[in-house]
């Protein structure tokens, strides 16, 4: 659903307009649509029809503890990289055993911290990381549960940045070797072996790498099996990509349709990891303009978001639609859309053609997704206050970051 729309000439989220929320929360600004979080969950849940499955989202594409609980609510579990985001599922009121720790460089205090809450699994990304585990478990009297991530070697035709299922990718175990890693977690007292994992990217728009990787998975699958260790459960990744142009991705239901085709009559539990495709299209930046620079070469609009609100751009160059307001009666002119940091590289869109003027809003679209949650303080800028649309009301969910909260761990010398 697209729940950012135009009402006569004004965009709005949902029942409400967003000049009103620049009024009243200030700029920049992320803003978040309830009704397409939740539609989008629907989207994949549903797919799974009378399938035994579990949503795990892939919490790093916003961490936000209001969205956190609203999938909570729904039934979800989650996927996690380190220690701080469970603390956020059991904060947001998610359920540990229903959580995924993945992620190649967990500390022993992760590891800790993790069986004493209880997850449900950790996928574990190497052999040293799989001895830790054992020993760790072990000191506490707990048998830690296990899946082994499996990388594939798929290409999966994405940014390289952002592709994790490749041999040239720090993520998981070579295909080669997962068979002896795992007799090794069957072997080992600490460990209770529970599943399978692979994730080979995101904002992946063709569903051919899905199935190439979870067919190579299945293979091992079977191989495992033949030896007598039996699995509960399939952690067949997440990456679905978005819209941020002109990308035409499956819609869920067919991802999900390709996926359960592999695995056929297949007993175990299947798990996914969406994250971007939950979330990145129900949320935008919005921004306003400060001043218009018309130079010989180019024009620029210096709006107050910058890189360290919205890092994709300057990062991946990734594009995002950005969208006026309020129709306004400027003439029309191509610009850059730039930030206040003093970098070259902080620009959120380039080549854009607008009719703007100062003091305009702009809403840097499919933001929601990778902006908060990569945001910093770079330049000693606060981060960006978070609010949540939901039909004819609106609800803070992040204060905006006041100056002094960015030093009030800083000490002087005495």
């Amino acid at each position: 659903m697209n729940a950012f729309s135009l009402r006569n000439g004004e965009l709005f989220a949902e029942d409400v307009a967003l000049s009103q929320i620049g009024r009243r929360f200030g700029t920049p600004c992320f803003v978040y649509s309830r009704a397409s979080l939740e539609q989008a969950f629907r989207d994949y849940d549903q797919a799974f029809g009378q399938r035994r499955h579990l949503i795990c989202y892939a919490m790093k594409a916003n961490s936000n503890l209001a969205i956190l609980n609203l999938f909570a609510r729904m039934g979800s579990g989650f996927d996690i990289v380190s220690g701080g985001e469970l603390a956020r599922v059991i904060a947001a009121g998610g359920d540990p055993a229903k959580t995924v720790f993945s992620g190649v460089g967990k500390s022993r205090d992760d590891m800790r911290q993790a069986l004493s809450a209880g997850v449900m699994c950790f996928n574990v990304e190497s052999e040293s990381e799989l001895q830790r585990l054992n020993d760790t478990a072990g000191e506490m009297n707990k048998r830690a549960p296990v899946s082994v991530r499996v990388n594939p070697d798929v290409d999966a035709k994405t940014h390289p940045y952002i592709a994790t299922g490749s041999k040239e990718n720090k993520f998981g175990v070579a295909f080669g070797e997962a068979l002896r890693i795992y007799r090794k977690a069957h072997a080992l007292p600490h460990l209770k072996i529970v599943g399978i994992d692979c994730h080979i990217g995101s904002q992946l728009i063709e569903l051919a790498p899905f199935v190439d990787a979870v067919r190579k998975v299945l293979e091992l699958v079977d191989a495992l099996a033949a030896e007598g260790i039996e699995l509960k459960h399939l952690d067949l990744g997440g990456g679905l990509g978005i819209r941020y142009r002109d990308e035409t991705p499956p819609p869920p239901a067919a991802y999900v349709r390709a996926l359960l085709d592999c695995v056929g009559e297949r007993h175990q539990e299947i798990l996914i990891e969406p994250g971007r495709s939950l979330v990145g299209n129900a949320g935008l930046l919005l921004t306003r303009v400060e001043y218009l620079k018309h130079g010989e070469a180019r024009n620029f609009a210096v709006v107050d978001a910058a890189m360290n609100d919205l890092i994709r751009p300057a990062l991946y160059d990734g594009y995002h639609e950005v969208r006026q307001v309020v129709p306004s009666a400027a003439g029309s002119r191509r610009y850059e859309i730039v930030g206040p940091i003093c970098e070259t590289g902080d620009f959120l869109a380039r080549d854009r053609e607008l009719a703007i003027r100062e003091g305009d809003l702009l809403a840097v679209m499919s933001a929601g997704a990778y902006g908060m949650s990569m945001s910093s303080n770079y330049n000693s800028r606060p981060r960006a206050a978070e609010v949540m649309v939901d039909g004819a009301n609106v609800h803070l969910i992040r204060e905006r970051e006041r100056i002094e909260q960015l030093f009030s761990g800083e000490h002087l010398l005495s």
